[in-house]
């Protein structure tokens, strides 16, 4: 059945309750890379909790979507989404105030707009989610993302829409970060919370049109966190206040990530392509924007 489009951006939650901890901070920490090296003392801070835990500003993507009361939610009643032919659009995360080690949130989400690629064509759900300390009230994040629904087109929306891409410098990059991935890596970034088998299993990944299981998108967007942190904000993770990117084609994990990185005071323009697939690229319109 045909996506309900009115029925879907009336559709939204409020207060949503979650919280996270360190245990949450490492964990995905080690899922988009940090830590290959247990002796690098600079990357030693991400991964372990004695060392003075940092916080990567893109953890805000898997932290828990918790739950709100009954009276306060109304999820989609006529969606017909099909979840399991979703992959990751664009991401833009606005950091409003750095990412604590630990937390308890309150989170409100909601539709800003749906796109109707066509039929067979799939369609695009752009959502905004904001996200404040439970304690405080204070902002901790703003996501907006879009993510694409390759099997729900053709429900008589419009086509064109949804936020201006940053464009890339058109000279060449001030320099190159390689960030590899391990084969498993799909398997450990799930444990952060995306346990799509799209990216584990093979024969699902198959039935889907993919030669073998994927790499998350969000993943992919860590780890070009990763390698600006590393190679642009000297690991201070709070210097990022907003971090976007477009995710133009999938990652197969095992595969070399190559970030290149265009520096104009604190405006860091990015995108990546796979070392292993010469012209390839991932991520696309990438902005970081600095302190």
């Amino acid at each position: 059945m045909p996506i309900d489009y009115d029925d879907m951006m009336q559709s939204g939650a409020t207060s949503l309750a979650a919280s996270y901890d360190e245990k949450d901070v490492m964990l995905y920490a080690l899922g988009v890379g940090f830590g290959r090296d247990p002796m690098d003392a600079n990357e030693l801070p991400f991964v372990y909790e004695n060392a003075g835990l940092k916080v990567p500003p893109t953890f805000a993507s898997v932290i828990s979507r918790g739950e709100a009361p009954a009276e306060r939610q109304r999820m989609p009643q006529k969606s017909h989404i099909n979840f399991m032919m979703v992959v990751d659009g664009e991401r833009r995360i606005t950091i409003h105030k750095p990412l604590p080690p630990r937390a308890q949130i309150l989170a409100d989400e909601r539709y800003l707009d749906i796109l109707d690629k066509g039929e067979g064509k799939g369609a695009v759900l752009i959502q905004e989610r904001v996200v404040r300390e439970a304690a405080t009230g204070e902002k901790l994040f703003t996501i907006v993302s879009s993510i694409f629904a390759r099997g729900d087109g053709g429900f008589g929306g419009k086509a064109q829409g949804g936020p201006v891409l940053h464009e890339i410098p058109g000279r060449a990059p001030d320099l190159v970060k390689k960030c590899d991935t391990r084969p498993d890596q799909a398997l450990l970034y799930a444990l952060s919370g995306d346990r799509n088998p799209l990216h584990r299993d093979p024969e699902f990944a198959k039935s889907v049109g993919f030669a073998r299981p994927i790499l998350h998108g969000l993943c992919s967007y860590g780890t070009a966190c990763r390698a600006i942190i590393s190679a642009v904000a000297a690991y201070v993770p709070e210097r990022i206040t907003q971090f976007d990117v477009r995710f133009s084609k999938p990652v197969f994990p095992g595969e070399t990530l190559a970030v290149e990185i265009w520096a104009d005071g604190n405006t860091i323009s990015f995108r990546a392509s796979v070392k292993e697939r010469p012209g390839t690229v991932v991520l696309n319109n990438g902005l970081c924007l600095l302190k």
